[in-house]
């Protein structure tokens, strides 16, 4: 997958490993702090496919940046998941660290994101928000 670096060095990943996130996603493993030595940012694929759909989570103190590469996602969010956006192939969206969303994909073509954070770690500051999976419906 990687040639891990060392102090210095850079890295090259191929992302042909996978990880299931606690988010409810299945990633394709990218830079991190484990497979990079990444220490402020990790960044890794994320195909939804049609009809997946995220748990309603948070990025505690982390900041989430997000390319879409093809096919369309939307998220619900704010701090009830009362707001709604449509990410289409070519669309950059940014969620503040903190902020509940809940990311899924209603249509028929997998979408597919190239997703950065803050959180070298990716899986480390996740809060799941079990508590808002109720107001929407997708």
């Amino acid at each position: 997958m990687s040639e891990r670096a060392s102090a210095g060095r850079c890295t090259l990943i191929r992302p042909e490993e996978t990880y299931d996130g606690r988010q409810g996603f299945t990633y394709r493993a990218g830079i991190s702090a484990e497979s990079a030595g990444s220490s402020g940012i990790c960044m890794h694929l994320l195909t939804i496919p049609p009809g997946g759909r995220a748990k309603a989570h948070l990025h505690e103190s982390h900041e989430t940046a997000i390319y879409v590469v093809s096919g369309v996602a939307q998220t619900y969010y704010g701090e009830r998941l009362e707001h709604h956006a449509v990410t289409r192939a070519g669309d950059l969206f940014y969620i503040p660290a903190g902020v509940p969303h809940l990311p899924y994909n209603s249509g028929t073509e997998p979408c597919v994101a190239v997703i950065a954070r803050t959180d070298p770690n990716e899986q480390e500051s996740v809060v799941l928000r079990p508590d808002l999976e109720s107001l929407v419906t997708i």
